[in-house]
This record gives C-alpha cells, structure tokens and sequence, in this order.
C-alpha cells in the first residue's frame, strides 16, 4: 500500500488537477469504520506522495454532521500522514473579509453538537491540550506560500464552527461577531481535535464564499452563492497546495508529534483489550 506524509482533506475539486499523477486509490478499513471515501494517493512530477480524502464523498453525498471524521484521520495516519490541510468553504463574520478571501484562522469555537469528537473512552480516559487548535508551524507555511501567490489573505482570525446543514439565523450571527470571531463553517471540527489526539499537525485553508446573513445590505444566503464563489476559490486552493507540499520540512519540530505523550489518564494495566487495539495506532509507542 502506498504511503504519504502530507494529506489533504476538501472537496473532491480540490484534487481534480491535470498535473496530479495519480498513483493509487486506497480504501482503507479502520476500527471506526469507513472513511468518507477511497483516499486517493498521487504526486506532482518528481515530488512526494499526498493522500488526498473527499470529506464529504466523491459527489458531495454527506452532511457535515455524517461525515465520520474518526475514520478519516485514523485512515489517513495508518497512511503515514503526519500534516494534513483541511480545505474548507466558509461564511464571513467581518466586512474586511469580502467572499473570496482566504483566512487561516489560528483559533475556533466549537458549536457542533452531535459530532464524536475524541478518540478516548470506552475504558481509555485521556485529555490532550487543545489551547492552540492548529499547529502554528504549518500555519506559517501556508500563509507563506499565500502571501508569495498573491493571493488575498487574513493570516489569523476565530473561526465558529457550528453543526448545521442550515446556515446561521441572523441572532447567531450577529452573537458570533460579538465574541470577535471572523468566520463561520461547519467542517474544522471534529477534524482539528482528533488531529491533534492523532498527533498530527493540522490547519485549515478557509475560503470565504459569503457574507453570513448579519449583513443586512446583502441577498440572504443561499447555496448558489456559495457554490459560485466556492468554485472560483477551487482553483486558488489548488495552486496553493501545489506550491506548498514543497516546503513542509521532514523534521517536526513542533509539538503535535508528541500532544498525547501523557494524555491518557488510565492505569495501562487495565486497559479493555477491544480499546487497546483501536488506540495501538495512536499511542501504542508510549505503552511499551
């Protein structure tokens, strides 16, 4: 099976590039069950191999809330990913954030509400510092590789990521923007939180495709607006990553590689043997 050390999870226009040579396509079985789809595995002419995984399936057949984000990042860390970018489409909380803009956010409010969102439990306690979401070291390269693109970029900003599939009453929106945040989606959680259990250095490429509705001189929302602006933000999103996979070192030097090294809270003696195995990917490293 061929393995990656970068992925990328978005939608599937993200990795419909005519320079990707595509090595493989993988459908990996995972103690959490299956992941949104096959992972695709390529590369760009002499470069490294990148997991690429359809979030919501090839199509667009899952809602935010269906999408089994366990199975997606334990899948793609038996792949041997170690920096995943999670592509996602988003609604803007601020007037200096127009649709188009990109955001790297370096902070989020989770609202969801129905999302497993750890892999511990079930006979296995463990608690992971989540104080800095997205690992600031792929967050640097990103916004490097944006800003030398040219692109229109917001380098920090809170992104409130809410259940849906319907977008926010013009209430929530405009709470939102009373706690300071920028921008407003449905897709970095639970996927920033099981990285970082996983250990692996996460941030997501936030593309603004509307003004949520606070914004009383626009149209309200509607899905054509943002599936017209989320097309014309595809092909940013694509030179990006090709520009980018480049530059993400071999060497971690950050801290997500060893976030869980005392997480887990449980005397190791009495582990259930079923959570142990699930878990073995994880932190087997720390229980020998």
């Amino acid at each position: 099976m061929e393995k990656a050390r970068i992925g990328i999870i978005g939608g599937s226009g993200v990795y419909e590039m005519e320079e990707l040579i595509v090595i493989d396509e993988v459908g990996v079985k995972t103690p959490f069950g299956d992941p949104s789809d096959k992972i695709l595995i390529g590369k760009f002419g002499e470069g490294e191999n990148i997991a690429f995984l359809p979030r919501h399936g090839k199509g667009h057949r899952y809602l935010p809330t269906e999408v089994n984000s366990k199975a997606n990042i334990y899948a793609l860390k038996s792949l041997g990913v170690e920096h995943i970018v999670g592509v996602s489409a988003v609604g803007s909380l601020k007037e200096e954030i127009p649709p188009g803009d990109i955001i790297i956010p370096d902070q989020i409010i989770d609202r969801t509400k129905s999302r497993p969102n750890s892999y511990f439990g079930e006979g296995i306690a463990g608690h992971v510092s989540f104080a800095e979401p997205f690992c600031e070291d792929l967050r640097q390269i990103l916004l490097k590789e944006i800003k030398e693109l040219g692109y229109s970029l917001h380098d920090k900003g809170t992104y409130v990521c809410m259940e849906g599939p319907l977008f926010s009453t013009k209430a929530e929106s405009h709470l939102y923007r009373s706690w300071g945040a920028s921008l407003i989606g449905m897709t970095a959680l639970p996927e920033a939180k099981l990285a970082k259990e996983a250990e692996i250095c996460y941030t997501t490429m936030a593309l603004a495709t509307d003004y949520d509705c606070w914004r009383e001189s626009e149209e309200v929302v509607s899905v054509e607006m943002v599936i017209k602006t989320m097309h014309e933000n595809v092909k940013k999103a694509k030179n990006i990553i090709k520009n980018m996979i480049y530059k993400i070192p071999r060497e971690r030097k950050c801290s997500c590689h060893n976030a869980a090294q005392y997480a887990v809270m449980t005397d190791k003696n009495i582990f259930p043997d079923k959570t142990k195995k699930r878990l073995e990917l994880f932190y087997g490293k720390y229980w020998k």
